[in-house]
């Protein structure tokens, strides 16, 4: 996008330096403000009329609208509708957003005012503007957009409604419904915006998958062990899985029937498992090829957490250590590899002995590299079925396990089995 063009065009209306107009808009449009109402803003900030908009322009297919344009015309099925508070110059501010259907595909939108649509209505849009949102257009409706009752309805094969099993949900859905089990919540305290600001955040499931959530404005009916229909949330990514998001327009419904929630999760070769980007929950049957240094009995700074070197923590210097065990092992299937990090309990049944069995052993030995070097003899070369969460960052793809077994198959007899299930 040209701002500079449309900065020069309104410092000569409105008789302000260039640079000044170019900063104004630069900082609206950093809060992904169509450039039409942030035109408007501009003006109206110095005191300039809105000014006329252009002619309505050509309506357009959705699979015809590109980045490269502007504003368009369309006419579209109305598929979601999600609610979200959102804040803008220092106000809060509704916004409606969700997808749009047509018989060529379907587009995110985001709406700067209630036009007072509901899902599986047709409407003839006029003047939306045009975005990228996560590399993809989407539409942007203002003040400067007409929206009516489209004459006709308009075909769409694209489903009409939130409603979605949790394993179909993806980073960048808006006004989704589920029907998921609470498997676990705690509250939590944050500096949010407005100073500390109470939240939940824990575990859904579904017959289909696990995923995260967080509710930031805490509902009485979120509580371990529910079964709950929930409206209108959204979702974001974290660590590379869909997150589940309520906000205070999301409305919790405790539900009759309790919903059945899948025992296992997703086999997959750690190929396939990487190359999804991050998963919450994840199953691979693997052979350890290394217990990496770092493992084994260690110790945390008693303020963050963070594992420290000969007293010393990275962020709050010399520091009094408390004992801990841990196991970062590499995991290899033929396909891929990775990082397991495996926690403090699961470490102590690898090992055998709790944090003062493995304190004694290392008092005995004189050398904490006892304990590491017992788990290496427990595990190298061994091959087990790890499940747990798998992030993927610049420094690589970590497993954080939450279960660890020996397997009772081999990774290679697994893979083309693996592959069948995850294209189903």
């Amino acid at each position: 996008m040209d701002v500079t063009s449309h900065a020069e065009e309104l410092a000569s209306a409105l008789g302000i330096d260039t640079q000044e107009a170019k900063d104004d808009l630069e900082a609206l449009l950093s809060y992904s403000v169509p450039l039409e109402e942030a035109k408007r803003s501009v003006r109206r900030k110095h005191g300039g009329e809105p000014g006329s908009t252009d002619a309505t322009p050509e309506t357009r297919s959705l699979a015809d609208i590109t980045t490269d344009l502007e504003t368009v015309s369309v006419e579209v099925r109305v598929l979601t509708v999600g609610t979200r508070t959102i804040r803008y110059q220092g106000e809060d501010n509704t916004i409606r957003e969700g997808r749009f259907g047509d018989e060529t595909g379907t587009i995110s939108y985001t709406a700067w005012q209630d036009f007072g649509f509901e899902a599986g209505d047709s409407l003839a849009i006029g003047n939306a503007g045009v975005r990228e949102w996560d590399d993809e257009p989407e539409l942007n409706l203002g003040a400067s957009t007409s929206v009516a009752l489209a004459e006709t309805p308009v075909e769409t094969d694209a489903p009409i409604g939130g409603e979605a099993d949790l394993l179909a949900l993806e980073p960048g859905d808006r006004g989704r419904t589920v029907e998921a089990k609470v498997l676990s919540v705690e509250q939590r305290t944050i500096n949010g915006r407005d100073g500390e600001t109470e939240i939940l955040s824990g575990v859904l499931g579904d017959e289909t998958a696990r995923l995260p959530f967080t509710d930031w404005d805490p509902h009485p009916p979120v509580e371990a062990g529910e079964s709950l229909r929930i409206e209108d949330v959204y979702v974001r990514e974290y660590r590379g899985s869909p997150s589940i998001n309520l906000s205070a327009f999301s409305t919790v419904t405790p539900l009759s029937e309790p919903v059945v929630v899948a025992d296992s999760a997703p086999r997959l070769t750690l190929a396939e498992a990487i190359d999804s980007g991050g998963l919450f929950d994840v199953e691979v049957v693997a052979n350890v090829l290394e217990v990496r240094d770092g493992s084994g009995l260690i110790e945390r700074c008693p303020d963050c957490g963070r594992v420290i070197q000969n007293g010393q923590c990275r962020v709050h210097g010399a520091v009094d250590g408390e004992d801990d065990l841990r196991i970062k092992a590499i995991l290899d299937d033929g396909t891929d590899s990775v990082t397991a990090i495996i926690g403090t309990d699961l470490t102590a049944e690898i090992y055998g002995g709790d944090i003062a069995d493995a304190t004694d052993a290392a008092r005995d030995a004189m050398d904490k590299g006892v304990v590491a070097d017992a788990i290496r003899d427990e595990l190298v070369g061994g091959c087990f079925r790890v499940r747990g969460t798998l992030s993927i960052d610049e420094y690589g793809a970590n497993l954080t396990v939450e279960e660890f077994e020996p397997a009772s198959d081999k990774p290679t007899s697994l893979a083309a089995a693996a592959l069948a299930e995850v294209r189903q």
